[in-house]
């Protein structure tokens, strides 16, 4: 594992001022060369030490290795694509631009796998099961896979409904029941009344699963189980993509422990699937 995928991934359970020293890193990789610890310490106005003690808990010997190490990362990142360029203009001038695309996506998934541990993703996988009710939401562009997901959810017999109005599905949460369940999807996690809807829910005995950035975030504090995605690119045209390609990976594996958790689940979807095709195409 890569120091920046190592430290994405254990950013959530550190300490204020090793978070700190974790997001300059991350924000700031391709100029950490530059840094010596006396210089990042003075940059982040804290301590010499703590830079040092940073480095020693990830399993370097100080921060030069940990610099190093971060340093060759990059660099490997950046020959692997360009390489991949190099190879794809002899072939046709998008050549190129799919083999980055695809292997941006595919470093996204990556991060965003090791970020989920296999004990989160069946606990969740658990909660939605065993769930009397079903209840998956997001706003704007996040409706689109949620909706998305709620359709694969039904297929699967799971009583489960879909709501893009926070009205409406406030309104739908109304009667909610001990056990019942929402999937809340935000990919920034900072719409109030996502937020609102979420405490009233777990308020009521209901369970909140918050599918958001691998960021602190308002629907993740009020989630009892959240899904996470790692997704970055300082481009405004990338990043998105990495986003909904890192998601879409996460929710299939999610949607195939669940049918991998109950037989009967596949029979409901077969059956579902069958009584579509005869609906589409009689």
């Amino acid at each position: 594992m890569s120091p920046l995928v190592r430290i994405r991934a254990e950013r959530d359970q550190m300490s204020a001022i090793e978070r700190r020293i974790a997001d300059f890193l991350l924000d700031n990789a391709h100029l950490l060369r530059d840094y010596s610890s006396q210089q990042l310490a003075n940059a982040l106005k804290i301590s010499q030490s703590s830079v040092v003690k940073f480095s020693q808990k990830l399993g370097f010997k100080g921060y030069p290795d940990l610099k190093f190490s971060i340093g060759e990362s990059v660099a490997h990142h950046r020959a692997i694509e360009n390489a991949g360029q190099a190879e794809g203009l002899l072939a046709h001038p998008y050549a190129a631009l799919a083999d980055s695309l695809w292997r941006r996506k595919m470093d996204a998934e990556k991060e965003t796998r090791l970020i989920n541990a296999p004990a989160q993703l069946e606990a969740i996988a658990a909660m939605i099961a065993a769930a009397p009710k079903l209840v998956v939401s997001g706003l704007g562009e996040d409706g689109i896979q949620a909706q998305s997901f709620a359709l694969r959810l039904s297929l699967l017999g799971l009583h489960c409904v879909h709501h893009g109005d926070p009205v409406l599905l406030s309104t739908a949460l109304a009667g909610a029941c001990h056990n019942d369940v929402m999937l809340v999807f935000s990919e920034h996690g900072k719409q109030p009344a996502l937020a609102q809807v979420s405490r009233d829910l777990r308020a009521r005995g209901g369970k909140v699963v918050s599918i958001t950035r691998h960021t602190a975030n308002v629907l993740r504090a009020h989630a009892d189980q959240s899904l996470l995605v790692s997704a970055h690119d300082e481009r405004a045209e990338i990043e998105p993509l990495l986003y909904r390609a890192a998601l879409q990976h996460l929710l299939d594996v999610l949607f195939l422990a669940l049918c991998e958790r109950h037989g009967e689940r596949l029979v409901h979807l077969q059956a579902n699937v069958e009584r579509l095709r005869q609906l589409l195409d009689p």
